[in-house]
């Protein structure tokens, strides 16, 4: 994978999305949500450069509002998650598994005062807390 369009799928193939991504990066978030929905790891995700994803096979696609703030949407078939999306301005965070060749570098890990004795990630990358996160995001949305 590098930067530029990048086209991925969900395990049977109901979904499929493509996405433009400015970088081969993903970030690793360690959240006790993220954690839940990937079995118990980090949760591997990749920004796309601000445009709407575009999704087909959407009839296959669901969607749970996880807060008063954001939704995670999978496959209804097969349970692949497809994005984490904050309602308000519909940014989209798009699993990194969907994409075939995954040759994605780990950019950063977030929410790691979440992140439990159980696993370690070796890469030398920033390691922003959930406030952090937030005030990281908050800076970007008011540029």
């Amino acid at each position: 994978m590098t930067g530029g369009v990048q086209e991925g799928r969900c395990l049977c193939g109901a979904i499929k999305v493509t996405l433009a991504v400015p970088a081969a990066v993903a970030d690793a978030c360690h959240c006790s949500m993220c954690r839940q929905l990937s079995g118990g790891g980090p949760h591997f995700a990749v920004e796309g450069d601000g445009r709407r994803p575009c999704i087909e096979g959407e009839a296959a696609l669901r969607v749970y509002r996880s807060s008063d703030w954001a939704e995670r949407a999978f496959c209804g078939i097969c349970g692949t998650p497809i994005w984490y999306r904050f309602i308000e301005d519909d940014y989209h965070s798009i699993s990194a598994g969907l994409f075939d060749g995954n040759e994605l570098t780990l950019n950063k890990q977030i929410f790691i005062e979440e992140k439990p004795a159980l696993y370690d990630l070796a890469n030398d990358t920033p390691r922003l807390t959930g406030e952090e996160v937030i005030a990281e995001y908050m800076a970007k949305k008011n540029a």
